[in-house]
């Protein structure tokens, strides 16, 4: 499985053919990504952790002992956090490791193909109850190999300065959100409308597909150049102006991108447990099942992208540049707002569907200005030989995000939701402070400020 070099010729707004296979290929990951996201809080706390269920889980017992003897005793929700948080931080804690094995060992092709298998088992496993930590070995694994080399192939489809890089972002982005979009209404409706583990094993025949296409397409695709490049047991060799860069490119996403991030995930966590009784959800009679907000949710971030687009276009005409990391900034306060909205509205006793819409409406224009805006940035600024590396880093961020969500979600009880909606804010703040106060230093040392684009 050897990626040729790219036949050329572009299908998809003006871009290469490749972009397509690898737009396709990410909306079915992010099928089965968010419908197992959408649904493993839920199903902890409504399903498995139910004594009779628990009982026949191969290693629970022994895993709640575990955690217990770090944290001390946990509810289930408690437990269903941490459990949460751990699984998803280390989804992208591997792809540091996977990066290694598509920079310097396998080559990238074949890495994002293993990943794609082994994320397909790891659903189809979450479809047999007993199998259920089994089944979050093999979805961490998976994502570690597929994550940060499939978005590396994005930006080796354009030669440096090709003023379509920020652009193909914004549409890998989009389909990204179309994956995100389908996985609530299909995955999500199945399993809480007929049987959880049916839900769980169409997550696994979408990233079957997923690897499909991505074979059906390995000649548009960029080829692996390691070999040719440099020895694969020798170190990447940057100039020390170039670990600068490197070193400030990871200040930034470890600290401002760090609390974006938490905002943002925090929305498809502890929010859908409160959402589950304490929202009205009734629509023309009919109880909209809880994990549906993410098709709202994926709508909403893909408008977000094309009116973000749009603003940009508007002020580019005005002579003003509405650069990178401004669009960090706007997205960090767009995110301070919704949780405030979200802490104020907690206080009802039934939030109404409309309100709780409104929240995500907030939540997700800031994230579709904020997050593709990142990518490009790390894309457009790391070095060639370690932009894969950084590229994994930027989603190995997501590592602290959830092991945060995870630590944190013990204290939603004892505070009460508004109390919890509060102290999200309240990261969100600390992280727009340490990007908007010291922003001039920013820009000087990344030279940010890249050409504003618009689908």
């Amino acid at each position: 499985m050897t990626a040729s070099a790219p036949s050329g010729g572009a299908d998809l707004f003006g871009h290469p053919r490749g972009l397509t296979v690898l737009a396709a290929t990410e909306f079915w990951e992010r099928f089965s990504f968010y419908g197992m996201q959408s649904l493993l809080l839920l199903y902890m706390t409504k399903y498995l952790l139910l004594p009779q269920h628990a009982a026949g889980v191969i290693g629970l017992a022994a895993f709640r002992s575990a955690l217990e003897s770090l944290s001390g005793p946990l509810s289930d929700i408690g437990f269903a956090a941490q459990t949460y948080g751990l699984y998803n931080g280390l989804i992208y804690l591997l792809p540091i490791a996977g990066a290694w094995l598509g920079d310097r060992v396998l080559g990238r092709t074949r890495t994002v193909g293993i990943g794609c298998v082994l994320m397909a088992l790891g659903h189809l496993a979450m479809a047999v109850e007993s199998l259920f930590l089994l089944a979050l070995l093999l979805l961490i694994l998976g994502s570690g190999c597929l994550v940060g080399n499939m978005a590396a192939q994005v930006g080796m489809l354009y030669a440096p300065g090709d003023e379509r890089h920020s652009r193909a972002f914004q549409i890998y982005y989009v389909m990204l959100n179309l994956g995100a979009l389908a996985a609530p209404l299909v995955v999500g409706t199945l399993a809480e409308r007929i049987d959880w583990h049916l839900g769980f094993g169409v997550a696994g025949i979408g990233m079957m597909i997923g690897l499909i296409n991505y074979l059906a397409g390995l000649r548009h695709l960029p080829p692996d150049r390691f070999a040719a490049a440099q020895p694969e047991s020798g170190p990447i060799r940057l100039s020390a102006t170039q670990w600068r860069r490197v070193a400030i490119i990871l200040l930034l996403l470890f600290g401002p991108y760090l609390a974006l991030l938490i905002g943002t995930e925090q929305a498809y966590s502890m929010m859908y447990v409160w959402a589950d009784t304490r929202v009205d959800r009734a629509v023309f009679g009919f109880q909209m099942p809880v994990t549906w907000i993410g098709f709202v949710d994926g709508v909403l971030a893909i408008i977000g992208v094309f009116v973000a687009g749009r603003i940009a276009r508007h002020l580019n005409r005005r002579g003003i540049t509405w650069g990178e990391l401004a669009r960090l900034g706007t997205g960090l306060m767009l995110l301070v707002a919704a949780w405030l909205f979200a802490a104020a509205i907690a206080l009802l006793p039934i939030t109404p569907l409309m309100a709780w819409l409104l929240f995500f409406v907030m939540l997700d224009f800031g994230s579709a200005i904020a997050a593709p805006s990142v990518y490009a940035l790390v894309s457009r600024l790391a070095p060639p030989s370690a932009v894969s590396m950084l590229m994994a880093a930027s989603k190995s961020v997501y590592t602290l995000c959830y092991f945060a969500l995870g630590w944190l979600g013990q204290f939603y009880e004892p505070i009460g939701p508004s109390g919890f909606w509060l102290l999200t804010a309240a990261i969100m703040a600390a992280g727009a402070l340490l990007l908007l106060l010291p922003f001039g230093w920013w820009n000087r040392k990344l030279g940010a400020q890249a050409p504003t684009a618009a689908l």
